[in-house]
C-alpha cells in the first residue's frame, strides 16, 4: 500500500478457521465504505487448526491485511500488543474474530474518534450469553469499577477504538500481563461509551474457560489497584482489635462464670475463621508477588515468528 492508513483494524485469532471467511465477507466491505485508507492486521495466537492457512489467503485479494503469526499461544491481549506494535492507523480498532460483536459498527466508533474522545468503549446491548456468564460478567465489572476507580460499563467487550497517542502509550509499557481496555483508559483524557449490538457464537468455542476468566479479572484488579491490598490490611486491623476485645471478654468471663469446656468448639471456630482470613490474605499477596517476579526475569511477552503482508 502506498498510502498511509488512517484506520487500523486488529483482531487476535485463535482457532477460528470456521468464522474467518464470514468476518472477512462483512468487515472488507464496512472498511471499504468508510472511504479511508485502512489496514486489517490479524494475529494468530499459535491457532492449531486451519486458521493461519485461511488468514495467508487472505493476502491476494486483500492488500491492506497483515498477518503475525506468533510463535505460540501468548494470550488475547498479548496478541493485540503485537498488533499494535506494528499498527499505523491513526485511529485503532480492536475487534473479536468470533463475529459476536458485529463489524458493521465499526463506522460508529471511528465517528466518536473524530469527534474529539481518545478512547471509545463499547457496551453489549441484548448480550447472547449463559445467564451464568452475563450474572458473573456483571458482578466482575462492579467489582473492577470500584477497586479500580475507572468508569467501564463492559470491560469483557474488545470492540474498541483507540487514538494513535494512547496506541503509542500502550507501546511503551512493558508489562509481562495487563488489560488493554483498562490500560487504554489510564492514558485517557476523554474517553466515551457507545452500545452495540452482540450475537451468538456461530461456530467454535469461547477461549475463556472459567479458570481464564477469573486469571484475567485478578490481573485486573492487581494490575491497576492497591485497593485490594490496602482491604486486607483495613481487615487485620479490624481483625485484631476484635479479637484482643473478644479475649478481654473471655478473661472477664472466665473470673465470673468459671472455667468452661462447653466453649472449646466455639473457640475452633472463631480460629478457623481467623485463619480462612490470613490464607487469603496471602494468596492477595501472592498476587501482587507473582505480578513482580513474572516483571524482574524480562522475559518477551510474545515471539513473532513470521508477518506476512502483500509487496504490491
Amino acid at each position: 500500500m502506498s498510502e498511509k492508513p488512517y484506520i487500523s483494524v486488529i483482531i487476535p485469532v485463535y482457532n477460528e478457521e470456521g468464522n474467518l471467511p464470514d468476518l472477512m465477507s462483512r468487515l472488507y466491505p464496512v472498511m471499504e465504505g468508510v472511504g479511508k485508507p485502512f489496514e486489517i492486521i490479524f494475529t494468530d495466537d499459535g491457532s492449531k487448526d486451519n486458521s493461519l492457512k485461511l488468514l495467508t489467503s487472505f493476502i491476494e485479494p486483500y492488500p491492506e491485511v497483515k498477518i503475525i503469526e506468533l510463535n505460540g499461544n501468548f494470550g488475547q491481549h498479548m496478541a493485540i500488543m503485537a498488533a499494535f506494535e506494528i499498527s499505523l492507523g491513526d485511529i485503532v480498532i480492536t475487534l473479536d474474530a468470533d463475529l459476536q460483536n458485529p463489524p458493521e459498527e465499526i463506522p460508529r466508533l471511528i465517528a466518536e474518534i473524530e469527534k474529539g474522545h481518545d478512547v471509545v468503549g463499547s457496551i453489549r446491548l441484548a448480550r447472547q450469553d449463559s445467564f451464568f456468564r452475563k450474572r458473573a460478567s456483571q458482578i466482575v465489572n462492579l467489582v473492577v469499577r470500584n477497586i479500580t476507580g475507572m468508569k467501564m460499563s463492559d470491560y469483557g467487550c474488545m470492540l474498541r477504538a483507540y487514538s494513535r497517542p494512547i496506541i503509542d502509550n500502550i507501546n511503551r509499557c512493558q508489562e509481562t500481563s495487563t488489560f488493554i481496555p483498562a490500560l487504554a483508559q489510564t492514558f485517557s483524557s476523554s474517553p466515551t461509551e457507545i452500545e452495540v449490538g452482540h450475537s451468538l457464537r456461530q461456530e467454535g468455542e469461547s477461549k475463556y474457560s472459567l479458570y481464564k476468566l477469573i486469571r484475567l479479572n485478578f490481573d485486573l484488579m492487581t494490575g491497576f489497584s492497591v485497593v485490594p491490598l490496602q482491604m486486607f490490611a483495613l481487615l487485620g486491623i479490624f481483625t485484631s482489635l476484635f479479637a484482643v476485645a473478644f479475649a478481654i471478654f473471655l478473661m472477664i468471663r472466665r473470673f465470673i462464670i468459671g472455667a468452661e469446656v462447653d466453649g472449646v468448639f466455639t473457640l475452633f471456630a472463631i480460629l478457623f475463621f481467623f485463619i480462612g482470613i490470613a490464607i487469603f490474605g496471602i494468596g492477595i499477596v501472592g498476587e501482587y508477588v507473582g505480578r513482580i517476579y513474572q516483571e524482574v526475569r524480562h522475559r518477551p511477552r510474545y515471539v513473532v515468528r513470521h508477518i506476512y503482508e502483500s509487496k504490491k
